[in-house]
């Protein structure tokens, strides 16, 4: 039986050798590196974030790839915010999702995630068309540098992931498994959810949470173990459907509590394994 790796999200913007030094201090073998802003994605950085994971002995996992321009994380404007979803922004998000996949190339990791947006449920809808033409577009780009494109779960049910993914019907296609975001969305019970997309499950966010309960807003992020997601039952699952790859502890906060609340996750996390 396979045993899992566990990891932690680090941010590019606070300098990779802070990030990794961090996660080499938490005892974790791996990180996702997280940047929201494309022009970090420079041949400077690229050398100093492998520079880092050599020094701390840290493998980066995926490059999670944010976009420019707003996205404002509720159910009211995160439809027209959110991803590749809202066409104003489309043209500049796929250039931006291009240049994290030309640094993930740099770099050496096999990988870019992201939030695609609140794709639409109904395929009728006038604006799922050119969601599919940009992600083709993006996913095209991914292939041709032999990398996975990866959904991070979130704003879509995961009948509606299944079905972009079918008919991007491409082999470079992942999921990256944020189990409390199917909760924060109302999206669905993460263990059900692997019944309809555990196959592609490529990476997951070890993170915990509540359903919404108000219209307007999402629900609220908790320390692992505090929160809806059932690991115990996750985590196997998971297993049993073939999935190798690392489980990144991400907790939405900064400061003593965040590193605390990591901490008590890799207890919670570690027999798992």
């Amino acid at each position: 039986m396979t045993t899992l790796k566990l990891g932690v999200m680090a941010s590019l913007p606070e300098g990779p050798e802070a990030e990794l030094k961090k996660a080499h201090e938490l005892g974790l073998p791996t990180c996702q590196v997280v940047c929201w802003r494309p022009e970090l994605f420079s041949e400077e950085m690229a050398g100093r974030l492998i520079a880092a994971s050599r020094q701390y002995q840290v493998e980066v996992t995926t490059i999670w790839t944010g976009m420019p321009g707003p996205a404002v994380w509720n159910f009211i404007e995160g439809p027209t915010t959110i991803g590749l979803v809202p066409p104003q922004y489309r043209a500049e998000r796929v250039a931006a999702l291009k240049k994290g996949a030309d640094f993930a190339v740099r770099v050496g990791v096999s990988s870019i995630t992201t939030h695609v947006g609140f794709i639409p449920e109904n395929p009728s809808d006038t604006l799922y068309p050119g969601v599919v033409e940009a992600l083709k577009e993006v996913v095209a780009y991914c292939k041709q540098r032999n990398l996975t494109f990866c959904f991070e779960t979130g704003q879509e049910t995961p009948v509606t992931l299944l079905r972009v993914i079918e008919d991007l019907g491409k082999d470079n296609l992942g999921i990256n498994l944020d189990p409390a975001n199917l909760l924060l969305y109302g999206k669905a019970n993460p263990v059900d959810a692997l019944d309809v997309i555990g196959t592609y499950v490529r990476g997951v966010h070890a993170k915990d949470g509540e359903y919404p309960t108000n219209g307007r807003y999402l629900g609220e992020e908790k320390p692992l173990g505090e929160g809806r997601v059932n690991f115990p039952m996750l985590v196997p699952k998971l297993k049993a459907l073939g999935f190798t790859g690392a489980l990144t502890i991400e907790r939405e906060i900064s400061g003593p509590k965040q590193i605390d609340d990591i901490k008590r996750a890799v207890q919670l996390l570690t027999p798992l394994l």
